[in-house]
């Protein structure tokens, strides 16, 4: 299967997983558990499928965050509430928000095929476990039953599958966290400054990060955060190699499968973004 239809495939249903971290529905769901310091209900809900999980374990499935700012939440928040409990909140919060985000078509014909080829996709991918633990942990968890929730688990699965893949890819680039981040702004796909708030690393670290990357011939200089043609050549083939690891769950679809998966997802996806249930955020990688 071509990499580049895998990458389509997702990216075209990946708002239909992503409004989770978004929507006030979440939030309210896991204050009501007693999570209201900022962060912990997403460290939280997306660590929960690991258990009881350490702050080290979060810190090196989730790879880019400041491990000061995943300690803050974990493991504190499993005396606030077991992961079982989290994972509940955090299935409420998905049926609330894409009822209120698919309005009158959440239970069509059509959500529910969405469905039916998304989870073939996702099982598809249960006998490839090695490497990837954030998708073994959420493969282990049971499936819901109503369509709009299949739909919403399965791209949650293929979301972290792809995930993991994309941290063996910075791995055999030799990105440390940091770098990156620091990599992917330099592509200019998302406004200057929003991974460096968001995943909250000290500025003094960003800064020697740079350093290192100038050094390396992948940024312009330290000061000048702009990928040089080497730099450029090296996020292509991250992203390439991405694209090529998160094949074998589309492969079971076959071209066609995708093909209609994408024009299932499309509609739906752009119900969530216009609706403006990502705050205006669209999805990418780090």
């Amino acid at each position: 299967m071509d990499a580049l239809l895998a990458h389509k495939t997702w990216r075209s249903a990946e708002p239909i997983h992503a409004l989770i971290y978004f929507v006030d529905e979440a939030r309210e769901e896991y204050e009501k558990l007693g999570m209201s310091a900022p962060r912990m209900g997403y460290f939280a809900s997306r660590a929960a499928a690991l258990g009881s999980a350490s702050a080290e374990l979060v810190i090196a499935t989730f790879y880019n965050f400041n491990p000061e700012l995943v300690r803050r939440s974990i493991p504190a928040a499993w005396d606030i509430a077991s992961p079982a409990d989290v994972l509940a909140a955090r299935q409420r919060a998905a049926d609330r928000s894409l009822r209120r985000a698919f309005g009158e078509i959440v239970a069509t014909s059509a959500v529910r095929r969405a469905a039916n080829l998304a989870q073939r996709a996702a099982e598809g991918a249960m006998s490839r476990l090695e490497g990837r633990p954030l998708f073994a942990a959420h493969a282990n968890l049971e499936w819901p039953d109503e369509a709009h929730l299949v739909l919403w688990h399965a791209q949650t699965l293929l979301r972290e599958f792809r995930g993991d893949g994309h941290i063996m890819a910075l791995l055999d680039a030799e990105l440390d966290p940091v770098e990156a981040l620091v990599t992917h702004e330099a592509t200019k796909v998302l406004p200057a400054g929003v991974l460096l708030d968001s995943r909250a690393w000290p500025p003094s670290e960003w800064a020697t990060a740079c350093e290192r990357l100038a050094e390396r011939g992948i940024l312009q200089s330290a000061d000048d955060v702009t990928l040089t043609p080497h730099g450029t050549e090296l996020r292509r083939h991250i992203e390439q190699r991405t694209d090529e690891l998160s094949v074998p769950p589309y492969r079971l679809l076959g071209d066609d499968g995708c093909h209609e998966l994408r024009s299932l997802t499309k509609p739906l996806s752009r119900l969530i973004v216009d609706g403006g249930f990502l705050g205006g955020f669209i999805p990418s990688e780090s």
